[in-house]
């Protein structure tokens, strides 16, 4: 009964989509069911199969191997934080940042990484049918960030046409970079974080391909190359075509590790700013009814969509408590709740769980797209954009629900 229901929930999600689209007659069914079915095929390998699970296992253990090493740095400055019963969540979290963040600005300064978006991007679009651009995107966001993707891709996003950019702000709302995973998979199983991550890719292409299709004619159906250092006179040179400079390999290490330490502050101010803002609102509700919480309104709410997920009732109303904390606050908030706990619940809920959070899809994402969008495109595309936030936000939680969805279909 409960495959089911998981069943019928990946058909409601769908569904939703197809509601809200802003032209049905221009879906490529033929398209969404073909990357429907590689999702399937993905998830049902990498959790299935021997070769699969030890695959993802491997993936895990190399972010994790990284988190070892991060941790000889981090004792070195600050013994105290680290030779200890247990870790607190800056350390054992988000301090790993420092190492994994310019260990992949490294793969993208010396072009491994732009080699392997290019052509993981162009052997989706050929499988796919999808433009060719969007599809380079996707897998782009899924190692870079959405902020990195959308400033490496500056080119090519003021080229096309607004209705491409809504397009690539929705899919941008479920990106994950690949320097964070190993701050996920302290927290919340690491298979299925790696897990999580092609099947994130696959399914924003699937719900944004609904919600808002795009014809792209040939001539238009171009990938711009992949952008480098950030500086404004590189971006000015490339724009009409002169050669770029190569910044200096310690200058731009300098950068990335400065860049590593922003990334922790940030994420440390949005956790201790979010959790203290969910207990202000505890504290109100609880004025107005001591039975009130934030987390048991969130739990209403996103109730229906956690059962549809397969689950008991009472396991789908805390799924759903997490759900909705997670779109209000951010991901951390709840991985550092359940990260003491998640072992021991049932296996199809810690997979659906761990593949839900492993994005960035909240509110607060939305601000960091529409800011990043406003640097790049004219006031007409990014008013847009704007008009389209409710577009950005039910993309994110669609993908989600997908991304969870579909690996519950083989984790029981």
């Amino acid at each position: 009964m409960y495959l089911l229901v998981n069943i019928l929930g990946i058909l409601v999600f769908l569904g939703i989509a197809f509601l809200f689209s802003k032209d049905k007659k221009s879906i490529k069914w033929r398209s969404v069911i073909t990357v429907l079915i590689l999702n399937m095929v993905i998830a049902y390998c990498l959790t299935q199969f021997a070769w699969g699970r030890a695959a993802v296992q491997a993936a895990a253990n190399f972010f994790a191997v990284l988190v070892q090493v991060a941790y000889q740095g981090i004792a070195f400055a600050l013994p105290s934080w680290v030779h200890m019963k247990q870790m607190d969540f800056v350390t054992s979290a988000l301090m790993p940042i420092l190492l994994i963040v310019p260990v992949f600005d490294i793969l993208t300064y010396i072009g491994i990484l732009p080699f392997i978006i290019k052509w993981v991007g162009k052997g989706l679009a050929y499988i796919t049918g999808q433009p060719k651009f969007e599809s380079f995107f996707a897998v782009e966001m899924m190692f870079l960030g959405n902020t990195e993707a959308l400033a490496v891709s500056t080119l090519q996003i003021k080229r096309i046409s607004a209705q491409r950019n809504v397009v690539i702000a929705m899919m941008s709302m479920s990106c994950v970079t690949a320097s964070i995973l190993g701050a996920y998979t302290q927290m919340v199983p690491g298979q299925f974080v790696l897990t999580a991550v092609p099947l994130n890719i696959l399914n924003a292409v699937i719900i944004s391909s609904i919600l808002m299709p795009t014809n792209v004619s040939p001539e238009e159906d171009t990938i711009a190359k992949m952008g480098g250092s950030n500086s404004e006179e590189n971006k000015e040179a490339a724009e009409i075509g002169e050669k770029v400079e190569r910044e200096p390999f310690f200058s731009f290490l300098g950068d990335s590790i400065l860049g590593a330490g922003k990334l922790i502050l940030i994420i440390v101010a949005n956790v201790i700013a979010f959790v203290a803002l969910a207990a202000l609102i505890d504290k109100v509700l609880g004025l107005i009814n001591p039975s009130l919480s934030l987390e048991h309104i969130l739990g209403i709410i996103m109730f229906p969509f956690a059962w549809l997920m397969g689950s008991d009732v009472h396991t789908a109303f805390q799924f759903a408590q997490y759900m909705g904390t997670k779109l209000v606050t951010n991901e951390f908030v709840v991985m550092g709740g359940v990260s003491s706990k998640i072992n021991t619940f049932a296996p199809h809920f810690r997979a659906q769980l761990t593949v839900f959070l492993t994005s960035f899809a909240n509110l607060s994402t939305v601000g960091m797209i529409i800011g990043a969008f406003k640097g790049i495109v004219d006031k007409k595309s990014n008013d847009i954009i704007s008009k389209n936030v409710g577009y950005l936000v039910l993309s994110g939680i669609l993908v989600s629900l997908m991304s969870a969805g579909i690996v519950g279909l083989f984790v029981w």
